[in-house]
């Protein structure tokens, strides 16, 4: 009952004090004994139990049953073959599960989040998860709360507590003691682990961490990332079904073929056990059981090549999204520049002035010696202000909070300030809706001459100037006339029309804590710019190239927004957001098409201009990093959250995290997703085409009346040999040169398209042609022989093998994927034709049935090879010729 208790009683309780935190040893003495600050996941499969799982398949139990035929039978060679195989095969899948189920596990720890927090009298950031009882904290306007905590000082805060208490609208907090019991919904001192600060901040203790927290305690378990399927997967699943009910009933025909052909002749158990093996070992070999698995590898894998591009998915299905995207609704702020903002020019006294210096380095000069009234300036701005700046040991500070408030941190260091700040009162926290922020002081210190109480403000410059009736120039307080009020706001104008970022300052005088913000007395203004990342430019003519929109959105004026979007290429016209929201709906359709540039844009606005995209059909791509931005960035189809900027409300309604904050990592998170969707299709088409390559093998044999060119092992054999080794090394394939040259994919569209599905039919066709081929060309090569079946088989045995590997280099030749490109797939294909040698040209050989082939016989499969690749070349060109003609 941690609310019941004041705030000296918990620091005694957890061996605190507020000012300075816990020291390093108490947080490592408190972690041994409580653990981290994470919840349990029960109920995790074990390595076996996924072992165990491979042997889970209708098809699987079939073919143990033919194995203990074929033990009753007295064929132990072929029941140990199979069985090794099977076991083999196991593995394999095995491996494919297992190593997607820890690249996903690997992703769930990236998305852990951070917390400021006091310790050794200091305040930093660190990792939720390493979070203590005893801890002091700090929450911001957007933060998510770590544990439970119990508040010390709060300021106008809201929490969203729906996750726990089920309520929607977020509750009101304050420092206070409670006597006797209180309900969870009715503790207004507590804040809760999972919940969120939807506005204002707080200071608390935490009392509680891990599985002791209340969610803890509730749930009992909760698992962070959802374990769901991927609409791909999905898809990739019913079509797998389709193929492998079709396989099915062809190789229970090939069994009913293969038994007739034996009653005509005479009855033979040795035959039907014969034909048995085959037809199962054919649907094992030809259905499509390993797609589910590689998608999760290439999905995984791919995520994973995001995380080190600086993009964090949060959701596997958010990967197929970005390959569809149409339109980015980007940010300027952080995204599209650098998020280190640097004051370069300021105003005060009718004189402006510049300043020089890069982002978060204090070492700058002045084109002018800073005035009184300069002083004063910067004074408000070192006050007025939430951020804190860390040295890190280099000139270039760390910063903790908001960008713009930091630079006139370093502004004000610039000036020479580095005094302690007068004491902070009371506040009132800046909010979308007055544009503003005030913070009261006590001071004895200040640059205006006032002793005791000191009102603070700064904000969007015209709203500043509404609310001020005097300004302070020469040392005195004079009235604020039209003329100079005009002046002011024409020199706001001239630096935005430069991209500067520009604030107004004022102050007053405040006799009482009580205060309001009116009657202030104006200052001047700092203006600054936050420049274009380097690359912005190039991705966003690589977007354009992509056949993607760029739209930027954001809440600074007109004209700063426009020179950043004409900086790096952003076309289209600019309009203001209250301008927009008083339109029609059909005027604001008709204008989507135009615009490139939406200005002193509110959240509301982002919301609106989400959904008229989405109506037109587009699939939109929305960042954002305010409490007030969630509701578009749920809303879009990919919501983007900035990962330093970002609030954790933001964070959690998003789908993909920037973890840099940068435009150019949202652009190669989206080629990433398009280069996965792509090696899905490679692997896909392979996969398909092949094995219905073997199906046809088989079948036309036995309806021809030949002899099966293949055994039941051989076909299992072709099964871990071809579709194992090159899937994985499928899944890291290089995309192709012309990747983002190509418009984004429809969301409806299926994996196997036309196209694709012609591709799979045509050389299958072609495979089963090239090997029957053989096969017959080696009954007359070897005739008479005493090896003739056994050689005839090997031939086609090999041939199908080198035949698939011609077909999957064809395959990425569509894609204009060198055949040297991908490391792993050479060795993939060396290991594959490696392994065919041994269990051609080893004793291995007793246990397939094969015998040695000779240089003629190699010299035919790579010629019938040659002319299948070449037909595969020009028969799929041709076909995408007229289909493209037909359009």
């Amino acid at each position: 009952m941690f609310y019941t208790k004041s705030i000296p009683t918990l620091e005694k309780e957890f061996g605190v004090a507020q000012k300075s935190g816990l020291t390093s040893s108490q947080v490592k003495e408190k972690q041994s004994k409580v653990g981290m600050n994470i919840l349990e996941q029960k109920n995790k499969i074990s390595p076996w139990f996924l072992f165990f799982s491979q042997f889970r398949s209708f098809i699987i139990y079939i073919l143990i049953f033919a194995v203990f035929i074929s033990v009753i039978s007295g064929e132990w060679v072929d029941a140990i073959v199979i069985l090794v195989i099977l076991f083999f095969n196991a593995i394999f899948g095995f491996i494919q599960e297992y190593k997607a189920g820890k690249a996903i596990d690997a992703l769930q720890k990236l998305a852990a989040f951070k917390v400021q927090v006091t310790r050794n009298d200091e305040r930093i950031l660190i990792d939720a998860v390493e979070i203590v009882p005893g801890d002091i904290i700090h929450l911001d306007e957007g933060a998510r709360v770590p544990a439970d905590a119990r508040i010390i000082e709060a300021k106008g805060i809201q929490v969203i507590e729906s996750s726990l208490t089920g309520e929607s609208v977020p509750t009101s907090k304050a420092e206070t003691v409670y006597k006797g019991t209180v309900a969870l919904a009715e503790q207004k001192n507590m804040l809760f682990s999972g919940t969120a600060i939807a506005r204002g901040r707080a200071t608390a203790i935490v009392v509680a961490t891990g599985m002791q927290t209340q969610i803890g305690k509730i749930a009992g378990m909760i698992s962070s990332v959802e374990d769901e399927e991927t609409p791909l997967q999905k898809q990739l699943d019913k079509l797998g079904k389709k193929i492998g009910i079709g396989t099915i009933i062809i190789c229970i025909g090939v069994f009913i073929l293969g038994a007739l052909k034996s009653l005509a002749r005479e009855f033979s158990f040795e035959a039907i056990r014969e034909s048995l093996l085959v037809s199962v070992s054919l649907a094992v070999a030809a259905v499509p059981e390993g797609l589910p698995a590689v998608v999760t590898i290439a999905l995984a894998i791919g995520v994973k090549k995001m995380v080190g591009k600086h993009a964090l998915i949060r959701k596997l299905p958010s990967v197929e999204t970005l390959g569809s995207a149409t339109v980015i609704c980007s940010d300027k702020t952080g995204t599209i520049t650098t998020n280190q903002m640097t004051v370069r020019v300021g105003y005060t006294n009718k004189n402006s002035f510049e300043v020089t210096g890069n982002g978060y380095d204090v070492e700058g000069e002045f084109t002018k010696t800073p005035t009184k009234e300069d002083m004063l300036l910067f004074e408000i701005g070192q006050h007025c202000n939430d951020a804190t700046l860390q040295d890190n040991g280099s000139r270039a500070n760390t910063i903790i909070g908001d960008p713009t408030e930091a630079s006139l941190l370093v502004s004000a260091l610039k000036a020479g300030l580095r005094a302690k700040l007068s004491p902070r009162i009371d506040e009132l926290p800046f909010d979308s809706d007055r544009k503003m922020m005030s913070t009261l002081h006590k001071t004895t210190n200040s640059y205006s001459g006032t002793k005791g109480n000191i009102l603070y403000t700064k904000g969007a410059p015209e709203r500043i100037l509404d609310v001020c009736t005097r300004i302070y120039e020469n040392g005195k307080v004079v009235k604020l006339t039209p003329a100079k009020r005009k002046s002011i706001l024409v020199l706001n104008e001239h630096f935005a029309s430069k991209a500067y970022r520009v604030l107004g300052f004022a102050y007053k005088p405040i006799k009482t804590k009580a205060f309001a913000e009116d009657d202030l007395i104006f200052v001047g203004l700092q203006g600054m710019i936050d420049p274009p990342h380097k690359q912005v430019k190039g991705a966003i003519a690589t977007c354009k190239k992509a056949g993607i929109r760029v739209i930027m959105i954001t809440g600074d004026n007109k004209l700063t927004a426009s020179a950043i979007a004409s900086e790096v290429g952003i076309e289209g016209d600019a309009i203001e957001g209250e301008k927009f929201a008083k339109m029609t709906k059909q005027q604001q359709l008709k204008l989507l098409e135009s615009v490139g540039v939406f200005a002193r844009v509110e959240p509301r606005h982002k919301m609106q201009i989400v959904t008229l995209l989405q109506e037109q059909g587009h699939i939109v791509a929305m960042t954002g990093d305010g409490v007030n931005d969630a509701p578009a960035i749920r809303k879009a189809n990919l919501g983007i959250a900035m990962g330093i900027a970002g609030t954790d409300v933001a964070k959690e309604a998003s789908k993909m995290i920037i973890q840099n904050d940068n435009f150019t990592s949202i652009v190669d998170a989206i080629r990433e997703g398009r280069g996965i969707y792509q090696n899905i299709k490679k692997f896909v088409n392979y996969l398909l085409s092949c094995n219905l390559g073997e199906v046809f093998v088989i079948f036309f044999a036995l309806l021809f009346g030949w002899e099966l060119p293949m055994t039941a092992i051989m076909l299992l054999w072709l099964n871990l040999v071809t579709d194992g080794l090159p899937a994985l090394a499928l899944s890291v394939d290089p995309y192709g040169k012309n990747l983002m040259s190509q418009k984004p994919q429809k969301t409806n569209a299926q994996i196997m398209d036309k196209s694709m599905g012609f591709a799979i039919f045509y050389v299958s066709f072609l495979i089963a042609g090239g090997v029957l081929s053989l096969f017959a060309w080696a009954r007359g090569m070897y005739e008479g022989d005493v090896n003739q079946l056994a050689h005839m088989q090997t031939i086609a045995f090999t041939a199908i093998i080198i035949m698939e590997i011609v077909r999957l280099q064809a395959i990425r030749a569509e894609y204009e994927v060198g055949m040297f490109e991908n490391k792993w797939l050479i060795l993939a294909v060396i290991g594959s034709i490696g392994l065919q040698l041994l269990v051609i040209y080893t004793p291995l050989s007793v246990f397939f049935g094969t015998v040695p082939l000779v240089s003629a016989d190699w010299a035919a499969i790579i010629l019938v090879s040659a002319v299948i690749y070449i037909l595969n070349v020009i028969g799929t060109k041709l076909h995408d010729f007229v289909e493209a003609e037909k359009q």
